[in-house]
């Protein structure tokens, strides 16, 4: 079974607030795009991943792809083994939720390959332990995001008559670390 996960872009970005937890409230407007990586699964004797086109830093033991996987098996012991392959063509670092998408698509290949009748709500948990950008996927329908990007908002956007350019240059910026560099200003009201 094959699927083909897409990027996004943040129209916008409003922080509001840092949390406790380390991660900051945000409120911004999180469009689809069609840049797709591909994500294939079939059944094996053994559970693999292999990883192709850009290269992803990191073990590939630690990749998302996997961490999906492993996730649904914790509550799904009947999940069968996989060889996992995922072709990778959206660029990493650049704040398009490509590694986000790629995870959450591996939950609704799960979803649909092991008949596991999740609904929207189960797998949007599900993804939110993923990561922020992860329950955005689900639906993949332009939302407003707010929390750390798990609570969203359908918004009716249709931005299908414009061209979008995607500009990355050759440094990788880790998410956590922009973010960690961050110092919220408090405004005064007058």
């Amino acid at each position: 079974m094959i699927q083909f996960p897409n990027c996004k872009i943040n129209l916008g970005l409003h922080i509001t607030a840092k949390r406790a937890d380390g991660y900051h409230e945000i409120e911004s407007v999180l469009y689809p795009l069609p840049l797709y990586d591909a994500l294939e699964i079939v059944e094996a004797k053994e559970t693999r991943f292999a990883s192709y086109g850009i290269d992803v830093p990191g073990e590939s033991h630690t990749n998302i792809v996997l961490k999906a996987y492993h996730l649904l098996k914790q509550d799904f012991p009947n999940i069968p083994s996989l060889d996992i392959c995922l072709l990778k063509k959206i660029p990493i670092g650049a704040g398009l939720g490509g590694g986000s998408s790629d995870g959450t698509t591996m939950l609704k290949l799960l979803n649909a390959f092991c008949n596991l009748q999740l609904s929207n709500d189960q797998l949007v948990h599900y993804a939110s332990i993923l990561g922020s950008d992860c329950p955005f996927f689900v639906n993949n329908i332009p939302a407003i995001a707010k929390g750390r990007g798990e609570f969203l908002e359908p918004v009716a956007l249709d931005l299908s008559a414009y061209k979008f350019v995607i500009v990355k240059p050759s440094i990788h910026i880790s998410t956590a670390h922009a973010f960690s560099l961050i110092t919220l200003i408090r405004l005064q009201k007058h």
